[in-house]
């Protein structure tokens, strides 16, 4: 029975998260071979300066569940790559995914000894962090369990090591009296309800310039009322269930405080009919006053939405800046000047102009965030492996040997 549900979830991965799996596979093999080889040093004639890289030892990786194939197998790829034994620990909501890719990997011919699969809540997690021979952790999760695991590692009476963690965020889109409503409605659309809201670079506040906010938050909420909710396994679903009953707990009790207070703006008429069988949150819209008012990432179909003066567009920029995440940002406008100053005051990971905010693809746009939102540096970018390894430089005194040859095979 374990073995029948292992191969349901197995089938059901979507066929962009396979993709990105073997993308991450293919890039950092590539990148290995690039960023990973010895480096010749210069230095004096009679000597010879090598860098190069090593494995650091037993890397712990500590995947989520919205990317159950793609960010296991990512972590997993670069850990080995760079030359470490992997203790992999998969989200304990999805753990038969994980264990699949396991036993592919072993298939294809990774030693057992070198990657060890470990499902397992997160007391496991914790027991792995402690244990002084871990080399290294890579995490990707909740800014809290990033933090514990960060305590965690500094308790301990062992080597100083990295944690490489890709955390939550905060997610703005900022939009202009000059954006295009058309582009921006299907880009929200996509940003803040496709997979459910459950994307880590999922758009959490719309921010709309108060001279078109009326028309481009009824074109939205008018679009949104047109999305489909049901089984994912529909290719004419919009938005699928949250991962689990606790999740869909803690959203409709967010969305019912705010609409206590008068701020719920819209509401999928689902809501009206909650479905059996499934862990289902309709979307919803929210006003805020303030950007500065959302302190809290909320993940899932929860759309926060607020109304900006031209005149007030640095106070803006200040408000989200000021919540200490740094993960994706949205910018809709044709004024180049705008996007500019923007991208310029926000330290944020990945910055989308007219175009929706998720989707990042490996080589392309490395993904990860700083502050609130992570350590660096970013998942399927070329700065990523050295992270996993160890710098070795290697120094010869060539003229102990004769010399340096390669001076006698020169012209005069």
């Amino acid at each position: 029975a374990a073995a029948q549900r292992g191969f349901a979830a197995w089938s059901a991965t979507p066929v962009a998260e396979v993709r990105e799996a073997v993308d991450f596979c293919r890039y950092y093999a590539e990148q290995a071979r690039l960023a990973l080889s010895p480096v010749a040093m210069p230095g004096p004639t009679g000597e010879a300066n090598d860098l190069r890289y090593r494995g650091r030892g037993a890397f712990v990786c500590i995947s989520p569940w919205n990317f159950p194939l793609a960010i296991f197998t990512g972590q997993v790829a670069a850990a080995l790559v760079a030359g470490n034994a992997v203790v992999a620990k998969p989200a304990a909501q999805t753990p038969l995914v994980a264990a699949r890719a396991v036993a592919h990997l072993h298939a294809a011919g990774v030693a057992p000894g070198a990657l060890q699969f470990v499902p397992g809540d997160g007391r496991i997690g914790a027991a792995l962090v402690a244990e002084a021979g871990v080399a290294g952790v890579v995490f990707t999760g909740s800014t809290r369990v990033a933090r514990d695991i960060n305590r965690s590692l500094a308790a301990r009476d062992a080597a100083i090591v990295p944690l490489i963690a890709e955390t939550g965020g905060i997610n703005a889109m900022i939009v202009d009296a000059t954006a295009l409503p058309e582009q921006v409605c299907d880009d929200v659309m996509a940003s803040a309800f496709r997979s459910a809201g459950q994307r880590c670079s999922a758009l959490r506040l719309l921010c709309v310039q108060e001279d078109v906010a009326d028309h481009v938050l009824a074109m939205i909420a008018g679009a949104a009322g047109e999305l489909r909710v049901g089984d994912p396994r529909d290719p004419a679903t919009h938005v699928g269930p949250v991962i689990d009953a606790r999740a869909r707990e803690r959203l409709e009790a967010w969305i019912a405080t705010h609409a206590a207070g008068g701020r719920l703006r819209f509401r999928h008429a689902d809501a009206a009919r909650p479905r059996a069988g499934g862990t289902f949150v309709a979307p919803a819209m929210i006003a805020l006053d303030r950007a500065s008012d959302l302190r809290e990432e909320i993940f899932g179909p929860v759309l926060h939405v607020m109304r900006w003066r031209a005149s007030d567009l640095g106070a803006l920029i200040d408000d989200i800046a000021g919540n200490g995440f740094g993960l994706t940002l949205g910018i809709h406008s044709r004024i180049d000047a705008t996007i500019g100053r923007i991208a310029e005051r926000l330290a944020v990971g990945n910055i989308y102009v007219n175009r929706n905010m998720i989707g990042a693809v490996v080589g392309t746009q490395p993904f990860g965030g700083s502050g609130r939102s992570g350590t660096g540096p970013k998942a399927g970018g070329p700065n990523y492996l050295q992270r996993f390894a160890l710098e070795q430089t290697l120094c010869v005194n060539t003229a102990a040997v004769g010399g340096n040859a390669s001076l006698l095979a020169q012209d005069e």
